[in-house]
């Protein structure tokens, strides 16, 4: 694990290694306290401590990490409680949807969030972004932790409305394209917050895409959508934050729109064409994410999972901004040993890394 490691791959410096990240190995309580040194039997989620043992022991160089700010939309004004799917061994997180507080698309399209939510006042979002940064630099001190908004534009749209609704107000192109600039400008305030603190990396999260791709007209996404995201980034970049863009599903078809608002790298799951993210833009901008599926790990055989992660290695290497990551997380069902043969396997590859770099240039071995 390396703060450093990150800090170089963001800016396209040369590393000893490919970098590392994951998500929600959090929910495997048993195998990350063992993987640690602690207690497997021990109930309960990871404590901070249980934690920060673990990204080390796993060598994590980046903690993926946003935060939407002080105003609560559930107790400010209308949201809508979409529900939650068993996603924690235990089931824990299981949540049953309610009811949306909105009747009709007509509601949706005359939307405001910023007169619905309102805003916290602006030194004060600056001064509580700012300590969470400090604590979670002193929480885990060998990762580079970033800052970030979650609920921009048609994330924001689905946590206030629900899909159903949402879809429906789709319909009317300029009145929906109207309605997510309001968000965006909602969102603008938080990110320039986030810009006045001393965080070094800035995640823009938006879950815009499904995974079998744009649920919109593409053409509305390139005229309507993606320049609310340079709008959104002209802050961060000014105070020199690197800006990554993070979506789920399979958006790959707008990564030189992505680039040209100035994203310095991409977060992305395995549907997405890794090739092309690694040929056509791994030169010159981090790479967060790999060709191995959840699904494989879950449900394959090894050797499968195996192929995935060679696969991954030939497309990436030499890229000088390479993160291996499980882009669609490896949740709780992934087995143990799975888990476990994943990493043993990632740390051979690194050692052979580190020999080959001892006889040539640092990067070559990439």
């Amino acid at each position: 694990m390396s703060r450093q490691i990150a800090r170089d791959l963001l800016s396209l410096r040369p590393t000893p290694r490919v970098g590392h990240t994951e998500y929600s190995m959090e929910y495997h309580h048993g195998f990350a306290r063992r993987a640690a040194g602690g207690d497997p039997e021990k109930c309960g989620p990871l404590s901070v401590a249980e934690k920060r043992a673990f990204y080390d022991a796993w060598d994590f160089d980046l903690l993926w990490g946003t935060q939407d700010g002080l105003i609560d939309w559930f107790k400010a004004g209308r949201a809508t409680d979409m529900g939650h799917a068993v996603y924690a061994a235990d089931g824990s997180d299981r949540k049953q949807p309610k009811r949306c507080p909105f009747e009709d698309p007509e509601e949706v399209l005359e939307f405001d969030p910023a007169r619905e939510y309102g805003f916290p006042g602006f030194s004060e979002q600056v001064k509580a972004y700012q300590a969470l940064h400090e604590t979670r630099l002193i929480d885990y001190p060998n990762q580079l932790v970033s800052g970030g908004y979650y609920k921009t534009v048609i994330s924001g749209a689905i946590q206030t409305f629900g899909w159903d609704l949402l879809l429906e107000a789709a319909a009317e192109e300029a009145r929906f394209a109207a309605l997510l600039e309001r968000y965006a400008h909602y969102s603008l305030f938080y990110a320039e917050a986030w810009a006045k603190t001393d965080i070094e990396v800035y995640i823009q999260h938006d879950d815009f895409v499904w995974t079998a791709g744009p649920f919109l007209h593409p053409d509305f996404y390139r005229r309507h959508i993606i320049p609310l995201y340079r709008r959104l980034w002209e802050p961060l970049r000014r105070a020199g934050k690197k800006v990554l863009f993070c979506s789920d599903g399979t958006w790959d078809m707008f990564i030189p729109d992505i680039a040209a608002c100035g994203a310095d790298g991409f977060i992305f799951e395995p549907s997405n064409d890794f090739d092309r993210f690694a040929r056509d833009w791994g030169k010159t901008h981090a790479i967060i994410g790999s060709k191995v599926d959840c699904r494989t790990l879950t449900f394959g055989a090894w050797e499968a999972v195996r192929g995935e992660i060679d696969a991954t290695l030939a497309a990436a290497r030499g890229l000088p901004g390479h993160f291996m990551a499980v882009g669609n997380h490896i949740p709780a069902n992934v087995p143990d040993e799975m888990c476990q043969r994943y990493m043993d396997y990632l740390r051979a590859h690194w050692a052979r890394e580190t020999a080959a770099a001892k006889e040539g240039p640092l990067a070559m071995g990439r």
